[in-house]
């Protein structure tokens, strides 16, 4: 083992093993395999912090419609997934109202998680706005409008289909199932497609008079979840009873 010139004295291990450690890192920072390795993990943190802002954007964008749209007396949000998942509940106290609470979960890509965003849109397809409108009233019968694609793809079932009679319509360029109790509903909804001839976002609207709730199922899509749910919201009266 050399002298230290310097010193003249003869080096320690630790220092030994310190120049080895540099001397290899040296090696390793100048290899291509390297800075594919610091680029592909700059690109995941960059991926990461850009879809966490795009989700929450979006959730609060679809709420804060919901809250232009049904001005709610009262309400409530709750995280349900990290950055793909929220819940709201708003409460409707006004004694005139036709709703007594809205409650939504949105749940949405995982847009920070690039390396599984691929798959979950092969899995998931799209952001989801599921909306649940309480009534305050029972209304006076079942009816469906569910979009055939997505009725495939989530494999909607309804309970009392056989009691429900059903036609293909077109909806913006959409085959939809119309089911309904009688035929006065039917032309309801028919003139409802009619006066709104483009569904935007929605893809499954319900009114069940056993749960006393309208259930809506839509694509969210940011600044248009109010646009999707007011013709819905207008005529929930009329589709409330038959007269």
């Amino acid at each position: 083992m050399p002298l230290d010139w310097r010193t003249n004295t003869l080096p320690c291990a630790c220092t030994m093993k310190r120049t080895e450690y540099m001397a290899n890192f040296e090696q390793i920072a100048t290899q291509p395999v390297f800075f594919l390795f610091v680029a592909f993990s700059l690109i995941l943190a960059w991926g990461y912090f850009r879809g966490r802002r795009k989700n929450k954007e979006l959730s609060m964008s679809a709420f804060e419609d919901l809250l232009r749209l049904f001005k709610p007396d009262d309400q409530k949000f709750t995280n349900i997934g990290g950055a793909i998942g929220y819940h709201a509940n708003l409460y409707i106290k006004k004694k005139k109202a036709l709703l007594t609470r809205v409650d939504a979960t949105i749940t949405m890509l995982p847009r920070h998680a690039l390396l599984y965003l691929p798959i979950s849109r092969v899995i998931r397809k799209y952001d989801r706005l599921f909306v649940e409108l309480h009534l305050k009233n029972r209304p006076a019968e079942e009816w469906h409008l569910l979009e055939e694609g997505y009725a495939r793809f989530s494999r909607t079932k309804i309970t009392n289909r056989s009691m429900l009679h059903m036609k293909k319509v077109d909806w913006g360029g959409y085959t939809f199932d119309l089911l309904s109790e009688s035929e006065q509903m039917r032309q309801k909804l028919m003139d409802f497609m009619a006066q709104n001839p483009d569904p935007k976002g929605i893809r499954h609207i319900a009114l069940v008079p056993d749960q006393k709730k309208c259930f809506v199922f839509m694509i969210p899509r940011k600044g248009e979840v109010e646009k999707s749910l007011q013709p819905v919201h207008n005529w929930l009266p009329s589709f409330s009873r038959l007269q």
